[in-house]
C-alpha cells in the first residue's frame, strides 16, 4: 500500500507521521498521480504549526510536486496514463507516494525538465513573479 506524511493534529515535527494511505480512485475531473518528486516550501511549515490552518485534519501537507498520471477520472481531458506533469497550490497532499488531484491543477511537463526540478520550481516560480 502507498505511504503519506499524515498530521493528525498541529504542531513541531514529531506530529508528521508515514503512514500506510490509500488515496481510492480518483473522482470526477481528478487523476490518480504517482508522485516522483515533492517540493518542500516554508508554507509547509506553517501548515504543521498551525498559523495558516489546513482545511481540516488529519490532512496530508505539501503544496508541489511532479510526477505521473496512473489514471484519470470521470470526464478528464487532456491528460492519460503515463503523461508527466507538475502543480502548485491547492489543494494540499504532495507528501504522498500517491495522490488524487484536480486535473485542472496540472500542467504537461516536458521532457526536457526533470521530475525534481518541477517539483522543486513550481510554487517558487509563483512567489517570484
Amino acid at each position: 500500500m502507498p505511504k503519506a506524511i499524515i498530521m493528525e493534529h498541529t504542531g513541531g515535527p514529531e506530529v508528521l507521521r508515514w503512514e500506510e494511505h490509500d488515496p481510492g480512485s480518483p473522482g470526477a475531473g481528478e487523476v490518480l498521480l504517482r508522485h516522483e518528486a515533492i517540493g518542500l516550501n516554508f508554507i509547509d511549515v506553517y501548515h504543521r504549526t498551525g498559523l495558516y490552518p489546513l482545511p481540516a485534519l488529519p490532512a496530508i501537507p505539501g503544496m508541489e510536486g511532479a510526477g505521473v498520471v496512473e489514471t484519470v477520472g470521470e470526464g478528464v481531458t487532456g491528460f492519460t496514463p503515463g503523461d508527466r506533469v507538475a502543480y502548485a497550490g491547492i489543494p494540499p497532499g504532495a507528501y504522498s507516494q500517491v495522490r488524487n488531484i484536480p486535473a485542472h491543477r496540472l500542467v504537461p511537463l516536458p521532457d526536457t525538465i526533470a521530475s525534481q526540478q518541477a517539483a522543486a520550481m513550481m510554487l517558487q516560480g509563483m512567489t517570484t513573479r
